[in-house]
């Protein structure tokens, strides 16, 4: 049994248990309460504590890897570029778009209301600041005071700048940063696995909460979450067919066939890595140069996921209408920029790492708490079809793309 079904079968079985017992004796889900909230909230905080150092040490070492990466020649520059313009395309859809999925299907009001009440501890990081001091203070005067106070903006911002003068220094300097980084990463990565391997009882704990207090509405809760954010994927998935057909110049049809083995793979391993030899025969269909499709699809796995800055910030305007936050646009910019830095650094990490280690930082530059993600992360399953669907399919527009602008003419699609 993978990790992830136990994951999910724990969330299940703390929903049933916590809703069977509060129906059947109110008194015994109290004491349930009593002893589960403290055991969940104890795996969430083990989460949390690792976020700003994992976030910051990813994306010195994954900013350092793709300006290396940008100097092995133009095309690779160019893929990096593509890539970069994706994301942030991607990144803003889901800002535009979540809303008005919520506001077409909007989330079941009493469930939302007992979810919120289950996780009343979970309080919004802070009030959205006015557009003013949002941008005044993206610079830090103390980035110490920035990691403690959350604002993780202009954390991450200092940490950009900082890899980035990391790989303006020569030789063996540049190379001790880059070993020490890269085992504090390292170190950071076994810390968080150690708190996943916890995560059935965690996981079982949250959910015996939410069933004990929120009843049955759990359910239809999590389902209409599960719809919300594989929406928000499926249209990532229609974006990568119009790159290819607008940008690349490919027929839609051609671009559909040549994609449908990558995808087959995809849902059946949830692995983008997996579908990589599906995807080089994808382009050997439309037709680009191998040379190109050698370097820029292997790239585009190890460092690009076209679906996480979006549904990564679906999520977070989901938890923000969830508990009734309304964010400013400074704000929702905030996490657009935090959600597109953070994919950088976290591309080639497991889905349940990923998960929660990109998505709290987007949740706390939104002003959303990041408690709900323990109990979302149970239910990642079926939105993580759509994220490797959707980061496939972009795969092979993105590389269709570079060779038509490599190329000049859109003679490899002929």
């Amino acid at each position: 049994m993978s990790r992830a079904t136990l994951i999910l079968l724990c969330l299940a079985a703390g929903l049933l248990t916590g809703v069977g017992m509060g129906a059947w004796s109110p008194m015994a889900a109290d004491s349930g309460v009593a002893v589960a909230r403290p055991l969940g909230t104890l795996w969430l905080n083990g989460l949390q504590m690792t976020v700003i150092p994992l976030v910051v040490t990813l994306l010195i070492t994954g900013v350092t890897a793709t300006a290396q990466a940008a100097q092995a020649g133009r095309i690779a520059a160019r893929a990096i570029a593509t890539f970069l313009g994706l994301v942030a395309l991607t990144g803003t859809m889901a800002a535009l778009v979540t809303p008005v999925l919520l506001r077409l299907l909007p989330i079941p009001r009493s469930a939302a209301e007992a979810l919120k009440a289950a996780l009343g501890h979970a309080e919004p990081v802070a009030p959205p600041p006015p557009m003013a001091e949002f941008v005044t203070a993206i610079v830090p005067t103390n980035i110490f005071a920035a990691a403690t106070n959350n604002a993780l903006l202009s954390l991450i911002l200092f940490t950009l700048a900082f890899a980035f003068a990391i790989t303006r220094i020569e030789g063996e300097g540049r190379e001790t940063l880059l070993r020490v980084f890269t085992a504090i990463r390292d170190a950071m990565l076994v810390l968080i696995g150690w708190v996943l391997w916890l995560a059935p009882l965690g996981v079982f704990a949250l959910a015996f909460v939410v069933g004990a207090t929120a009843g049955g509405g759990a359910f239809r809760a999590l389902a209409h979450y599960i719809t919300i954010i594989a929406s928000v994927g499926v249209i990532v998935i229609l974006m990568a067919y119009g790159v290819a057909v607008l940008v690349a110049r490919v027929p839609v049809g051609r671009f559909a066939r040549a994609l449908a083995p990558a995808q087959a793979v995809a849902i059946s391993t949830q692995s983008s890595l997996a579908s990589l030899p599906a995807m080089i025969q994808g382009a050997e269909t439309l037709r680009i140069a191998p040379a190109t499709a050698g370097l820029v699809l292997p790239m585009a796995v190890a460092m690009f996921r076209a679906t996480q800055p979006a549904m990564n910030v679906a999520v977070s305007l989901y938890i923000a209408d969830w508990f009734g936050i309304v964010p400013g646009m400074a704000s929702v910019v905030a996490a657009v920029v935090v959600a597109i830095l953070c994919s950088l650094g976290s591309a080639s990490l497991p889905a349940q790492i990923t998960f929660f280690a990109s998505i709290a930082p987007v949740c706390v530059a939104l002003g959303v708490p990041a408690a709900p993600l323990g109990l979302l992360i149970a239910v990642e399953t079926i939105p993580d079809i759509f994220r490797t669907l959707g980061n496939v399919s972009m795969d092979l527009a993105a590389t269709a793309t570079v060779s038509r602008l490599s190329h000049g003419t859109d003679e490899d699609m002929s």
